[in-house]
């Protein structure tokens, strides 16, 4: 049965994370997503699940390591810095080919910052991240019901690839509350055989979670295997939205907080009588990349305008889409500081 209740965005990430069957969390905290930890430790405790807050971030994603080596849906959860020393971790888990799902609601960089939102964290998230030729799938919410609902889609992606999942949001959405639809969800996935777990060999071979090969050809044997399964989640995981782009002459290109703010804009100009339209990546790996060439096949003179809370990292797979055939403009802002409607406003009109 569904409910509607008043969440913040860390807890209903939290709460979506629950109900998408996570076994086990381990974490340390850190502002602005301190509310999930916490909020986590409360539900998991209750239910009978295993919460530990470790004694560093490097402690925490380890441990969820050898939770989904076990079997178990596993996350861990923290902002920028934390993320970044969570980086070895992450590449081991990808090297392994363990799921996992890794929460970063990001903070302004770089260094300590300040705890104010950011999306800085971009080409950390999509690039890997850490050492070594791997790819982590990457989910950005926009709502608060969004960001419960990307739980789901989280954990469902990590098993079905074996491959860590990133959601990334932002200290805005992190900290904003809105009603959430909480409804029992059951997933079959959650109860899908895991044969290549280590749950004890009694009666068969031994399974083996590693990313350490030492015979010659052997490491690039395993890398040639990672790079046939991201070619198949770039073909099928694709995901996005788009608003007003058939007649569109600028496109905005924004994700998480910043396509709100994109949105109210877009349908505030469109009132004024100016064709703008917008994307919003939900996935940033694999970067929606198809539909950016489907709509300059129809129209050769579009402008793209990347809007971010950076001073330009999306930009970049913006253009690495369009292949050169359309044109690419950027507006963002960072440290803390949110692009305002007023400002892409007068950045869309300077292009028109």
């Amino acid at each position: 049965m569904a409910k509607k209740i008043l969440l913040s965005g860390n807890e209903a990430i939290a709460e979506g994370a629950v109900q998408a069957g996570c076994q086990f969390y381990a974490g340390y905290p850190i502002t602005p997503q301190n509310e999930l930890t916490a909020y986590m430790a409360k539900r998991l405790t209750e239910i009978g699940r295993i919460f530990i807050q470790s004694e560093a971030e490097v402690s925490a994603i380890n441990m969820v390591f050898g939770a989904s080596a076990a079997g178990v849906r596993a996350m861990t959860s923290s902002s920028s810095p934390g993320i970044s020393l969570k980086q070895e971790g992450i590449s081991y888990i990808a090297g392994a080919e363990l799921p996992a799902v890794i929460v970063n609601i990001m903070r302004a960089g770089p260094g300590l910052g300040n705890i104010w939102p950011s999306q800085a964290d971009y080409f950390q998230a999509t690039r890997g991240g850490g050492h070594g030729d791997y790819r982590v799938i990457v989910l950005a919410p926009s709502s608060v019901q969004e960001a419960y609902d990307q739980m789901f889609l989280a954990f469902d992606l990590a098993d079905k690839y074996r491959s860590p999942v990133m959601v990334l949001g932002d200290g805005l959405l992190g900290q904003m509350m809105e009603p959430v639809i909480i409804e029992n969800r059951v997933s079959k996935a959650e109860h899908r055989a895991k044969p290549w777990a280590l749950t004890g060999c009694k009666g068969r071979n031994p399974n083996i979670a590693k990313s350490f090969f030492m015979r010659e050809g052997d490491l690039e044997t395993a890398n040639i295997k990672l790079q046939k399964k991201y070619n198949i989640i770039q073909k099928h995981e694709e995901r996005y939205e788009e608003l007003f782009t058939k007649d569109a002459k600028i496109i905005i290109v924004a994700y998480g907080t910043m396509a709100r703010i994109a949105k109210g804009l877009v349908k505030k100009l469109r009132r004024n009588g100016i064709k703008i339209g917008l994307i919003r990546p939900i996935s940033l790996w694999p970067f929606p990349a198809k539909i950016f060439k489907q709509l300059i096949a129809k129209n050769k003179h579009l402008t793209f305008l990347a809007v971010e809370m950076s001073y330009g990292q999306m930009v970049e797979d913006v253009r690495l889409s369009v292949e050169g055939k359309a044109k690419v403009e950027f507006f963002g802002r960072s440290g803390g500081g949110v692009p305002l409607e007023g400002q892409i406003a007068k950045k869309v009109k300077t292009l028109l």
